[in-house]
């Protein structure tokens, strides 16, 4: 092979691989299982409610790129003993979905109406707000996390979304000081097709050819809590 063939091939190859690496989505995938039905609690727990600036990030992915936004958490509450997080819950308002990749008048507000499901034509295709218009997650079990780096726990919850629930396990840094708690939980992914979130999934369809979407979301949760 000459030299410039082999350049060309190395190239390629690398190309290829970033844009790979570029359009998954980011973080280890969360595990799911069976929804718990069964929130944990401790009798001397004491209550933070969550504050109105906490939200969920996602990112959504595909072959020829990827989008990006936030949902916010319309309330909630943690509650805890001394510095343990002992249970608690929080509920996601879907109206709020937007997309922060793109400027308004670029296809963000149309990304955001076919996300949000305002169309009759596109009602179904992926959260449908008009009729499921939240979305809540009910923590049943939280561990001491031992893989190191920056996660504090293992936060185990029911995952109720459009209309489905499963269990979900992902690792958070949670961090409570005086009237305060800080959690926070690094990328993770979910497969949205566990909640019947299914268009443009392969896993669903097999004539997309390359017009799919990926079913796996990136998920980041960023919440504080004041003391009731």
């Amino acid at each position: 092979m000459k030299i410039a063939t082999k350049l060309t091939f190395m190239i390629l190859v690398l190309g290829l691989a970033l844009t790979s690496c570029k359009n998954k989505a980011a973080g280890d995938k969360a595990k799911t299982g069976d929804a718990v039905g069964t929130a944990a609690s401790a009798a001397n727990s004491v209550s933070y409610k969550i504050d109105a600036n906490s939200k969920v990030y996602w990112t959504g992915t595909k072959p020829t790129g990827s989008h990006t936004g936030t949902i916010d958490i319309k309330t909630g509450k943690l509650d805890a003993v001394g510095d343990k997080i002992t249970g608690g819950m929080f509920m996601l308002d879907m109206n709020t979905i937007t997309n922060t990749d793109m400027k308004a008048g670029d296809g963000k507000e149309d990304l955001e109406a076919h996300l949000k499901g305002t169309s009759e034509e596109n009602a179904d295709h992926f959260f449908n707000v008009a009729k499921y218009p939240q979305a809540t997650f009910v923590i049943t079990k939280v561990a001491d996390s031992s893989a190191g780096g920056p996660a504090t726990h293992n936060i185990t919850g029911d995952l109720t979304l459009k209309g489905k629930t499963k269990s979900v396990t992902f690792p958070a840094s949670v961090v409570i000081a005086g009237d305060k708690i800080n959690a926070t939980a690094p990328a993770f992914t979910i497969n949205r097709t566990e909640w019947g979130v299914n268009y443009g999934s392969k896993s669903v369809f097999d004539d997309l050819k390359d017009k799919f979407i990926n079913d796996e979301i990136s998920l980041t949760v960023d919440m504080t809590a004041t003391k009731m």
